[in-house]
């Protein structure tokens, strides 16, 4: 309990920096946070980006992740990296695979502190396919033979489990293994265009209870703290095991604007803007960001014994779904966010405007790729 409070308060910079360099996507996934697809043509410049890392080094922020979209698909995504990297500042880059080739696996394996997720959600092509398109599992499982070729040190396969893979666990934790990678799972959450897709691809009471017991006994299976609404379920997983929004964690979107999570890119959780005011002036002095680390936990599970291990849950997963902060989360293992969330008369929709893919042309030097058919 000591650590969440000390937590809760907000830390002087993020520990977990998401930034998303770009809302390009070639790819259409059913769950995707951001509902990415077309580019926005205010995106940040290059000189802006390098600016922005020079305010996170100033801050001593040691490493961010840069998602999207697709970042790759940025032509200037390895000289962003690259300056990030010369100012010590560690890199975690995820991609759908589709512009890995081998170029680019080899300066992934000769860079220090730079680790590269590819995205697989289920462990045989009609699974992954279902949700991130027809091609999609190919594609990342070339680039992932790619990168085990150029001997890439430090690889990720990164899955968001849905009730669609969470009976492959035990074929996903081999598949990764047999390229020499990691693997990780993320929840899924109401976000972007999961809003339209959460329902049905969420998992029962029965599949959580699974996948707790799963995780518990894959103690090597990274989770990005996704999973701390499982905690009183036992031993809480390892991990923050608390929501860090605006107090730990926040994200970076394509134009500069400065978010709580993630998860959600949403006007009320907007903090500011980068071309307006410094990166360490809104961490630090956002009223936004000032709100969340004032929240002392929802109301209605004030008098539940496991407010201590769960902590309320997920903020974004609440918001999306028309609740309160107040109210407990919708999977909470004791079912009391079904029976609030059996109340809600209408949800929160975020921005899909940007939703429709773009194509790419694929590298040259990439073996065999079934996404992408023509230039942007």
């Amino acid at each position: 309990m000591s650590n969440f409070n000390h937590l809760k308060t907000g830390l002087s910079a993020p520990i977990c920096l998401t930034w998303e360099l770009t809302y390009a996507c070639n790819l259409s996934c059913a769950h995707c946070l951001s509902s990415s697809g077309r580019r926005d043509p205010h995106e940040l410049s290059t000189d802006e980006a390098k600016e922005v890392i020079d305010q996170l080094v100033e801050m001593n922020v040691f490493y961010i992740n840069i998602g999207g979209g697709e970042p790759t698909i940025r032509s200037d995504f390895k000289t962003i990296a690259s300056y990030a990297l010369s100012k010590g500042v560690g890199v975690k880059f995820s991609t759908n695979g589709s512009r890995i080739d081998r170029d680019m696996a080899q300066w992934i394996s000769e860079e220090s502190y730079l680790d590269v997720q590819v995205s697989l959600d289920g462990a045989t092509a009609s699974t992954n396919d279902e949700i991130r398109g027809p091609g999609s599992f190919q594609t990342a499982i070339t680039a992932l033979e790619v990168l085990q070729s150029a001997k890439a040190p430090s690889v990720k396969v990164s899955t968001v489990i849905t009730n669609k893979s969470i009976s492959q666990l035990d074929e996903l934790y081999a598949l990764s293994a047999s390229y020499g990678a990691q693997l990780r799972v993320t929840r899924l959450r109401p976000s972007g265009r999961g809003a339209l897709t959460w329902a049905s691809l969420k998992l029962s009471q029965v599949e959580q209870e699974y996948l707790f017991r799963w995780l518990s006994c894959h103690r090597d299976v990274l989770t990005g703290d996704s999973f701390f609404h499982l905690s009183p379920l036992g031993d809480p997983l390892d991990g923050l095991n608390m929501c860090g929004a605006g107090r730990v964690v926040c994200l970076i979107d394509p134009v500069g604007d400065v978010y709580a999570c993630p998860f959600v890119i949403h006007d009320s959780f907007r903090a500011g803007n980068l071309r307006d005011t410094s990166f360490m002036e809104i961490w630090r002095h956002s009223k936004v960001f000032e709100c969340l680390r004032n929240e002392t936990g929802p109301k209605s599970c004030s008098t539940c014994n496991a407010i201590d291990s769960c902590h309320g849950g997920c903020m974004a997963t609440k918001f999306f779904n028309g609740l309160s902060f107040d109210d407990p989360d919708p999977e909470c293992v004791f079912g009391r966010g079904a029976m609030t969330l059996s109340r809600v008369k209408t949800s929160i929709m975020p921005d899909l405007s940007r939703s429709r893919p773009i194509y790419i042309r694929p590298n040259k030097s990439a073996k065999n790729s079934t996404v992408a058919s023509r230039k942007i």
